[in-house]
């Protein structure tokens, strides 16, 4: 029988053993996906999202126990930034060498890279923004663009953050990740200095499979063990501090904000829609005249050949 059904980021979720309100993790792949642990139904003024995330189901961990819910925020391009510098620019060799060549310089030396190829996804919503990489000199090199896109990965995490905060009003104590990316110790730094909070990682790597089976494992008939979260034997993790000052946190921030800004509005999504907003309520009236004037034309050319066919030789 099916014991367990979750979806991926919800099994993180539960992986992560965030059973209580205002726990959040994140996973790091080709792109990254937050959840943060809203409650129950009832606690509807921080389930519904008014900065730019998604409501979802968090988790429902037997018949008898209540719907979680969680706020979900979606970063669409982090490691597949990575994968463009190799395949796209060869500024790497492989993926797993973004660490070693960022490491090589102590920061991006003012070089920002938004990596919006698709647009940009929570909280921004914007389908025509575009992929920018902002600040370069003559001095700039492989590194600071490597280390530019680590740090565009980490911007983007705290700027879903930051609406989660809103959203709750309470901010974050801590960010549990996950994920094939959240093995870099370098992004995990940078992720720490920028959010000016701790970020945990479980040194068991697999917490989206360890959720299914702690929902598969608990469910009535299996049993094998309890979901009371005092019960769980300790998880062992890799914990980082940040280690700069609030104002550069700040200062580097707000400098991302400014590329953000460069990047919207690059490019025309849907050139008929636009057309349709600027000619505005009364586009779809504007829009049948040339076929109605076509109709109109060809039925009285129609009828003036039938006139014509008439007429004596």
């Amino acid at each position: 029988p099916i014991s367990g059904c979750l979806g991926d980021q919800s099994a993180a979720l539960v992986g992560q053993l965030c059973f209580d309100i205002g726990q959040a993790k994140c996973t790091y792949g080709t792109g990254c996906f937050l959840l943060c642990n809203t409650g129950l139904e009832t606690c509807l003024q921080i389930v519904q999202s008014s900065h730019g995330l998604l409501t979802t189901v968090a988790f429902k961990l037997g018949p008898k126990q209540p719907v979680q819910y969680a706020v979900e925020g979606s970063v669409a391009i982090a490691g597949a930034a990575v994968r463009w510098l190799r395949d796209n620019l060869g500024l790497i060799n492989g993926s797993g060498e973004i660490e070693k060549v960022a490491r090589t310089v102590g920061s991006t030396h003012g070089v920002y890279f938004v990596p919006a190829f698709s647009g940009l996804y929570a909280p921004y919503w914007e389908p025509d923004a575009r992929g920018i990489i902002c600040g370069l000199t003559q001095f700039t090199t492989r590194a600071h663009i490597a280390r530019a896109t680590l740090e565009a990965v980490c911007f983007q995490v705290r700027d879903i953050l930051e609406s989660m905060d809103r959203d709750s009003g309470t901010r974050l104590k801590q960010l549990l990740v996950d994920g094939g990316m959240a093995v870099n110790d370098l992004l995990m730094q940078l992720q720490a200095d920028l959010l000016g909070i701790p970020v945990v990682r479980p040194q068991m790597a697999e917490t989206t499979a360890l959720g299914a089976a702690i929902a598969a494992g608990a469910a009535d008939g299996i049993n094998v063990w309890s979901l009371d979260s005092r019960k769980f034997p300790k998880v062992t993790t890799d914990i980082f501090e940040p280690s700069i000052l609030p104002a550069e946190r700040e200062q580097r921030f707000a400098k991302w904000k400014d590329a953000v800004s460069r990047s919207k509005h690059w490019q025309e999504v849907n050139p008929e829609e636009t057309k349709k907003k600027q000619q505005g309520k009364h586009w779809w009236l504007m829009s049948s005249i040339p076929a109605g004037i076509f109709v109109t034309s060809s039925f009285a050319t129609l009828l003036l050949a039938k006139a014509c066919a008439k007429l004596p030789n």
